[in-house]
């Protein structure tokens, strides 16, 4: 068998330049000196005989062959990962790591719990929580690098076929007042009350304020005829406006626990109208599922 033309630290090395976006900053997140990096690079492309990065640009950009490279070491990378997750499972639980991803209002607000009844039965697993949009969790979980997640919005088409999807659970949205509203006190409203009401929401791309106007529409409600008065980039700076009386929100339940408890904010239930979403775990069929990861999906379905 022909000796290869590179190792796997070179590939660490190139890919961090890549991530990073420079060889000084790749250096740095290695713990490295940069002419110990430069060094590796040479001889990278000296033993591949191509150039892998431009040296036109001042920043480290990709040459074609640079970016074909990309694509097989990222792969290269993570299957030594999940070999070494392999090897940490004839521990049986007594060491290892297990990444978990979750969709935004997911990961700040349902996870947290979730990772805690994990670690007090498995305190000695690493656990790492990634947090972003549904899109990018899923082609993680698609591609490798994160072993589990829960993710509430919809899947892009093309990483279905990659992915075992399966229901977790359903999320309640609410509505929420400030606790001195002339709807504070009251056991239900009518829909037509939401067109009296002045709303906080967040901006029409999230995934939330997609799933609520869907659901508001098919029970009937005209989601242009809501006064939409202020839009915002986050779940905490929605329920600190309601606070502040800037005006009514849809959120999560999980959400808002401890505003509920501190009487900050008061929910109102609608007449005839409930506002839940279906929450996914999901996982890769086609990759190694570590004994942590399998252990903690099991924890959660059995909740």
């Amino acid at each position: 068998m022909t000796d290869l033309p590179f190792t796997l630290d070179q590939l660490r090395i190139f890919k961090a330049i890549v991530v990073e976006g420079s060889f000084q900053k790749a250096a740095q997140s290695l713990y490295i000196s940069q002419p110990a990096v430069s060094l590796q690079i040479q001889n990278l492309e000296k033993q591949l005989n191509t150039a892998l990065f431009d040296r036109s640009h001042r920043k480290a950009k990709l040459t074609e062959a640079g970016q074909v490279l990309l694509k097989y070491a990222t792969r290269i990378l993570a299957l030594c990962e999940e070999t070494c997750r392999a090897l940490e499972d004839l521990h049986h639980l007594q060491g290892g790591h297990l990444i978990i991803g979750a969709s935004q209002t997911i990961g700040t607000y349902l996870m947290p719990g979730l990772i805690g009844l994990f670690r007090q039965k498995y305190p000695h697993i690493c656990v790492q929580l990634q947090v972003h949009s549904t899109r990018r969790i899923a082609w993680s979980v698609a591609h490798g690098h994160i072993d589990v997640a829960v993710i509430g919005g919809a899947i892009p088409a093309e990483l279905m076929p990659l992915l075992s999807i399966q229901a977790f659970a359903e999320d309640e949205l609410t509505l929420i007042v400030p606790p001195d509203h002339p709807f504070a006190h009251l056991s239900k409203i009518q829909k037509e009350d939401l067109y009296r009401l002045r709303f906080v929401s967040l901006d029409r791309s999230s995934t939330i304020r997609k799933v609520i106007d869907q659901i508001l529409h098919q029970n009937g409600i005209d989601t242009n005829r809501l006064k939409i008065e202020m839009e915002l980039n986050s779940i905490e700076s929605i329920k600190n406006a309601v606070q502040w009386g800037l005006g009514a929100a849809f959120v999560s339940v999980c959400a808002i626990a401890k505003e509920l408890e501190l009487n900050l904010v008061q929910e109102v239930k609608i007449e005839a109208i409930s506002i839940k979403r279906q929450l996914y775990q999901i996982t890769n069929p086609n990759r190694y599922q570590s004994k942590a990861a399998t252990t903690f999906c099991q924890q959660m379905l059995n909740l």
